[in-house]
């Protein structure tokens, strides 16, 4: 209405709950979202650097491969993971002592994770059902929806698979002798901090 003053309302801060807007979720529900996320971090970078440190090169391409090395490693630290699946793929196939022969299967996978990966970071978490189960909203590219709804089960369930992947990546370099790095675990160092 002309003339008439709009009312207007701010938050009132302190009436919040404690913990808001996370306060409807359990503890375990958040614990368990943080691992999950969390180990995917594993899956994010030393393998490109393992894969394209230890390929060999003829003295006349040492130079420039060590050019375009620099550039692969910045984006191996700055790429998102569907990048690095990409990276990682093409980097075993490069790869002359490369052994692994489910690429393209261990691949898929990893592209899958990378999806639920994408939801779990970047959904809203609506309130959950009365068996702890929340479902995200959360949209991908193609303009779907996420439509499972996710509880600590789930959750852990994603973990573990996680984790084989991981172990699929990390028995990727392990097996042609070199050491995983950052693992100290067996093989030889690709690289030596002094």
């Amino acid at each position: 209405m002309a003339g008439e003053e709009e009312e207007r309302f701010s938050v009132n801060q302190a009436g919040l709950p404690d913990l808001y807007p996370t306060h409807r979720h359990d503890a375990m529900f958040w614990e368990a979202l943080g691992r999950t996320v969390a180990t995917f971090g594993f899956l994010e970078d030393r393998a490109i650097f393992a894969f394209t440190a230890t390929k060999p090169y003829r003295e006349e391409e040492i130079q420039k491969a060590c050019d375009e090395w620099l550039q692969k490693l910045e984006r191996a630290l700055t790429d998102q993971l569907g990048g690095l699946i990409d990276g990682y793929g093409k980097a075993v196939r490069e790869h002359p002592s490369a052994t692994i022969s489910n690429l393209d299967e261990l691949l898929e996978e990893l592209r899958k994770a990378s999806e639920i990966r994408n939801v779990l970071c970047h959904g809203s978490w609506h309130t959950p059902d009365v068996n702890g189960a929340s479902l995200p909203f959360f949209v991908n590219r193609k303009k779907e929806q996420f439509d499972t709804a996710i509880d600590v089960d789930f959750l852990r369930q994603v973990q573990r698979h996680t984790v084989d992947l991981i172990r699929e990546i990390i028995n990727s370099v392990t097996h042609m002798g070199w050491q995983f790095p950052g693992s100290g675990g067996p093989g030889r160092a690709i690289w030596h901090i002094r």
